[in-house]
């Protein structure tokens, strides 16, 4: 059974004090942190040992593999819409001892993901929200996907990332999803480890089910 992970997005914290704000993170149950390229290389000098969950919306992803890898990042996750080629760059990034995840976008069938692809890719994510700025609301009609790719891939990790919060946490997890990216619901809150907690035992008590449905 998938485990439950939650992601705070890197993109919702103050950045005039980032490494604080990530710090504020992982004590209050976070594992990993969701962040873009630039920042990376800043808070992995602060805290070295944090699993970095990359997520490049950008175009011809293969340019920054090296970067990243350079940077710190654990995990490189690309957009499946920007290459011609997702297996060739899920053993780029493998070859860099980074774990590959590979994102859709809502507008994008899951179907797309084939089983070569998901069986290559460590991690898979359904975009909730269109990419490239925080804050935007859930879309409810992705949520569909992860159901979709739940089913053909059990053990897989499949994260979601966009207006995910404990208003919409129930719709994500008893779809399938294990790892939660959420930004402002976290960053935002006034007991940010309250929520994690509420996300983490969410996403516990659906895969539980999930687990038992297929006994």
């Amino acid at each position: 059974m998938p485990r439950a992970i939650i992601s705070p997005s890197v993109l919702a914290s103050d950045f005039g004090q980032l490494t604080a704000e990530c710090t504020r993170m992982i004590k209050g149950g976070a594992e990993w942190l969701h962040m873009g390229a630039p920042i990376l290389s800043c808070v992995k000098k602060g805290i070295p040992d944090i699993f970095m969950d990359c997520h490049m919306m950008v175009a011809e992803p293969e340019k920054w593999v090296d970067d990243i890898a350079d940077a710190g990042g654990a995990l490189y996750c690309f957009h499946y819409e920007a290459t011609s080629d997702p297996l060739s760059l899920i053993n780029a990034i493998h070859n860099r001892s980074m774990k590959a995840g590979i994102a859709i976008s809502p507008d994008t069938p899951s179907t797309v993901i084939t089983d070569e692809i998901a069986n290559a890719a460590d991690m898979l994510l359904v975009m909730t929200v269109y990419p490239g700025r925080g804050g935007q609301k859930f879309l409810e009609k992705c949520v569909p996907k992860v159901a979709e790719l739940r089913a053909r891939f059990p053990e897989k990790d499949i994260e979601v990332d966009g207006g995910v919060g404990p208003s919409t946490i129930d719709k994500c997890a008893h779809a399938g999803s294990n790892v939660i990216v959420a930004g402002t619901a976290i960053f935002g809150a006034s007991d940010p480890e309250n929520v994690i907690t509420v996300l983490k035992a969410t996403v516990n008590s659906a895969q539980a089910k999930i687990a038992a449905s297929r006994a």
